[in-house]
């Protein structure tokens, strides 16, 4: 079966390190791997951190994007554009309160980007692109194409409006991410159909906000949500996740821990799309609105014959 509902997590150390049930003790919990890091000054701190990676954080450079022109870009499109192909130091993208109606991609020789926002001004980032005029692939408000990307209080919308249930044409991303080893705190995806595109890499969210209404999580990632809200706002059947895991032998899938699924009407965890989709929830809440069956078939009823794993 695709989906179950218990996972013990464990992270990179020298000694398992599982993630407790107690969600109150989930920060503590990150302190205490945190502190553990810092204070270690062999081999397990060594390898913990990548050399790319750790040589990117000594070079870090900020550029301010305000409507208002007193930073260095009046628009985010801007500031990607100033990043230069190769870059090899974390440039930090701090990015003003109010809407910006943009359509961003982020290449795959631009590494090491974060967007960042205030917390209590929180930037929204929307654009209306939809499958019919650009393709799903292309229809994201935003897509990250490169490793090392980081977002922190920021809001992904795609505006366009919601689908009035054709087959083909109406899929709308809010975000897509296809770089390596990415991370997404406190940041908001909201959408109808294809909201969140978990293309392919690892991926961590925590602390996040998904919205939309069928297969508004979908994708090939490897991904980690903790402590994030999910919300169906389908009025008649929503689904949640579209996974697209095709072989055994893929390391990929989904995971939710401490997450909350709130909907506005009947929901499935998920549907087949490919022929081993995994997608797994642990320490979830989940309400009455969660359809008694758990994950749908979709169009593809061998789904439902054991063939998942």
């Amino acid at each position: 079966m695709a989906f179950l509902l218990a996972i013990q997590v464990t992270t990179i150390s020298a000694k398992p390190n599982i993630i407790p049930s107690d969600q109150s003790k989930l920060d503590d919990w990150i302190d205490h791997n945190m502190k553990a890091y810092e204070n270690d000054k062999g081999n397990a701190r060594k390898f913990a951190l990548d050399k790319e990676l750790a040589a990117a954080e000594k070079a870090v450079k900020v550029v301010k994007v305000r409507q208002d022109g007193k930073g260095d870009f009046k628009t985010i499109t801007e500031a990607v554009k100033s990043i230069p192909s190769g870059n090899t130091g974390r440039v930090i993208v701090w990015i003003g309160g109010g809407v910006y109606r943009e359509h961003i991609m982020v290449d795959r020789s631009k590494s090491f980007v974060t967007f960042y926002g205030d917390e209590n001004n929180v930037p929204v980032i929307t654009f209306d692109g939809t499958a019919e005029k650009f393709g799903t692939w292309n229809s994201a408000t935003v897509a990250i194409e490169s490793n090392y990307f980081v977002a922190a209080n920021i809001a992904f919308v795609n505006s366009a409006p919601k689908p009035k249930g054709k087959l083909n044409g109406e899929q709308a991303v809010a975000l897509r991410i296809s770089g390596d080893k990415a991370a997404f705190h406190n940041c908001k995806f909201v959408g109808f159909q294809d909201t969140l595109c978990d293309d392919k890499g690892r991926h961590f969210f925590r602390d996040c906000y998904v919205e939309g209404t069928v297969d508004f999580i979908f994708g090939n990632g490897q991904s980690l949500y903790l402590n994030t809200t999910i919300r169906s706002v389908a009025k008649l059947t929503g689904v949640i996740t579209a996974q697209a895991r095709s072989k055994v032998s893929e390391d990929s899938g989904f995971t939710f821990v401490h997450c909350k699924i709130i909907a506005d009407g009947d929901t499935y965890l998920g549907r087949a799309w490919k022929d081993m989709p995994r997608v797994i929830f642990a320490y979830t809440y989940m309400g009455n609105h969660i359809d008694v069956n758990g994950w749908s078939n979709g169009m593809w009823p061998i789904q439902s014959q054991g063939k998942n794993k």
